[in-house]
């Protein structure tokens, strides 16, 4: 399965496993801080974040670029 994308960071992470990783890392704050999203900051939690960020790409694609440039 990974020959099929070898290039790509993210291929075989969930975006709730990428959001809970951030969130470790960072907390919610650090969060709103890197990514100015309401849900970070206004009563935040994984449920509520992944709900926007499946809606809203450019706010996914941050998300995304943020796990890329923190940890690969």
């Amino acid at each position: 399965m990974s020959n099929q994308q070898p290039n790509n960071p993210l291929h075989g992470l969930s975006l709730e496993k990428i959001l809970t990783r951030l969130v470790e890392h960072f907390g919610w704050k650090g969060m709103h801080e890197r990514v100015r999203v309401n849900c970070f900051q206004k009563d935040p939690s994984i449920k509520s974040s992944l709900k926007f960020l499946r809606k809203t790409q450019w706010a996914r694609d941050k998300v995304e670029a943020l796990y890329i440039e923190t940890f690969c």
